[in-house]
C-alpha cells in the first residue's frame, strides 16, 4: 500500500513539473490611460524618479519603504533602489532609455521576494490635447515564476497596480496642466 501511495505522489509531482515547465517563458503586462495633459507634463512625472512617490502604487503600499537615488535626477542613468515590506520587496530600477515626451525604458532588478530582472517601459503618444500613456513590463519567467503563475493571476495583480499608478499619474498631470 505504501508503495502505491508513494508512486501516486511521485507521479503527481512529475506531472506538476511537466505542466510548470511547459508554461510560457515570456510575459508581458501593460495598461494604458488617456491623460488630459501634454506629453511633456506627463513625461516629466515619470522621467524624474524622485517624483514617483506621488503616483507610484508600490510607494503607497509601504510608506516606510527605504528609497535611495543614484545618478542624475532624471534621464538615462537615473536609478532608484528600494527596500520595503513584503508587498514592496527590494530591488533597483535604472533608466536605460529616455526620449523626451515619447518613451522611457527601465531595467528592473528584483532582489526580494523573488530574484529577477525585467524591463518596464512607458510610451507617451499625443492625441489632440491629451496623452495616451502606456505602462508595460516584460521579461522571462523562471521555473518558480511559472509555478506561482499556476496559482496566482500575476497579470491581474501587476495590471491592477499599473491601473492605480496611472490613475494617480493622471490626477497629478492634469492638476499641473490646470495650474
Amino acid at each position: 500500500m505504501f508503495v502505491k501511495i508513494l508512486f501516486v505522489i511521485v507521479a503527481l509531482v512529475v506531472i506538476l513539473v511537466i505542466v510548470v515547465a511547459l508554461r510560457p517563458a515570456d510575459f508581458h503586462y501593460h495598461r494604458s490611460t488617456t491623460i488630459a495633459a501634454p506629453p511633456a507634463v506627463v513625461f516629466a512625472q515619470v522621467n524624474e524618479l524622485q517624483k514617483w512617490g506621488g503616483w507610484d502604487p508600490w510607494a503607497k503600499k509601504d510608506p516606510n519603504c527605504k528609497t535611495t537615488f543614484e545618478g542624475p535626477p532624471a534621464g538615462v542613468g537615473a536609478a532608484m533602489s528600494w527596500a520595503g515590506n513584503n508587498d514592496v520587496g527590494e530591488g533597483k530600477m535604472t533608466l536605460m532609455a529616455s526620449r523626451p515626451s515619447e518613451f522611457l525604458q527601465f531595467k528592473l532588478e528584483f532582489v526580494k521576494p523573488f530574484v529577477g530582472t525585467n524591463t518596464a517601459e512607458f510610451s507617451f503618444k499625443p492625441e489632440g490635447n491629451q496623452t495616451v500613456v502606456t505602462w508595460s513590463m516584460f521579461g522571462k519567467n523562471n521555473f518558480m515564476s511559472k509555478a506561482v503563475g499556476l496559482f496566482m493571476d500575476c497579470e491581474k495583480m501587476v495590471g491592477d497596480d499599473f491601473d492605480k499608478g496611472l490613475t494617480d499619474l493622471k490626477s497629478i498631470s492634469e492638476t499641473k496642466t490646470k495650474n
